[in-house]
């Protein structure tokens, strides 16, 4: 059993073989929203405070925060999306970023133990973000991919990650830190990408031992009803092994699916979460069980001669 332990200044999560689904809210990434990236270069940072509060109360067990802006200075960004979001919400973050300085720039105002997205097995990326992953007391997320790009076959994806697997804890890195993505292909496009993926995250808990993510809506990229296409991915993707996500919250779709696969997975003691979340209580006056006993109850002490409440 391996478990990734990620944990904001007063929050921990652990991502795990025998532990619910971590949802790792993605909207917090200004590529692909013009609007969000515009208003974050210019300073403004009320859109990324309300997708903040909407991922967590949607039930995004961390976030995600990237500030990819061409042209802007991404290591300021990035470290002040990062100062404000944990300002408002005390989930753990995953720090995305391409860019060394942006990373590092994350890291020096994070406080807890933050998620590093990304390393990939090209020999500069590994000698320069791991050292900076083992510095800070980061676990990083490995993706499965090198100087040769991304392969469709998925032993070479395996091999990939082993390699910075075990690069890793060349610098001191446990396996339990690194969370491998096996890189998740549009279906439309390669029509096995979803068998690949679930081959690939059983080879990656029963060989490697480590915990895996991905980036989910890249499954249905180019796909109608994107959704149920995502839904029912990350159904399969648990029940093979698949231990957390980047993916989208406010789709109430998606995070039944993962409540539900957690049910079935045996994740959900009792159903416990599932009943909390989902169970309707009816409005007074309509009814429900208890109020129909008392209702008789009730009745039948007045028939007695009784008041209610009376001894």
């Amino acid at each position: 059993m391996t478990d990734t332990v990620i944990s904001s200044a007063t929050r921990e999560i652990v991502i795990g073989f025998d532990r619910p689904f971590v949802i790792i809210g993605e909207r917090i990434n200004p590529t692909g929203r013009k609007l969000l990236a515009a208003e974050m270069a210019a300073g403004d940072f009320s859109r990324v405070e309300a997708d903040a509060l909407a991922q967590v109360a949607a039930g995004a067990h961390m976030l995600d925060v990237n500030a990819g802006i061409p042209l802007a200075d991404e290591p300021a960004i990035l470290a002040r999306a990062i100062q404000l979001v944990q300002s408002i919400t005390d989930v753990p973050l995953s720090i995305d970023s391409s860019i060394v300085a942006a990373l590092e720039a994350g890291l020096a105002v994070y406080k807890g133990k933050a998620l590093v997205n990304s390393v990939t097995g090209e020999e500069d990326r590994l000698e320069t973000v791991l050292p900076l992953v083992k510095k800070y007391g980061a676990a990083v997320v490995a993706i499965s991919n090198d100087e040769t790009g991304i392969s469709e076959d998925p032993d070479v994806r395996f091999e990939v990650a082993k390699k910075i697997v075990h690069r890793a804890m060349d610098h001191g890195i446990p396996a339990s830190d690194v969370v491998v993505d096996p890189l998740v292909m549009p279906i439309g496009a390669i029509n096995h990408a979803g068998v690949q993926v679930m081959r690939l995250v059983k080879r990656l808990r029963e060989e490697l031992k480590v915990n895996t993510t991905c980036g989910a809506s890249n499954i249905s990229f180019g796909l109608p009803a994107r959704d149920g296409i995502n839904s029912g991915f990350l159904t399969m993707a648990i029940a093979s092994g698949m231990t957390s996500a980047i993916t989208n919250p406010l789709h109430g779709d998606i995070v039944r699916a993962c409540m539900a696969a957690d049910v079935m997975m045996g994740h959900d003691p009792d159903c416990a979460r599932w009943i909390r979340r989902f169970r309707e209580v009816p409005p007074p006056g309509t009814g429900a069980p208890g109020e129909q006993r008392g209702r008789r109850e009730g009745g039948a002490r007045r028939r007695a001669g009784g008041a209610p409440g009376a001894a």
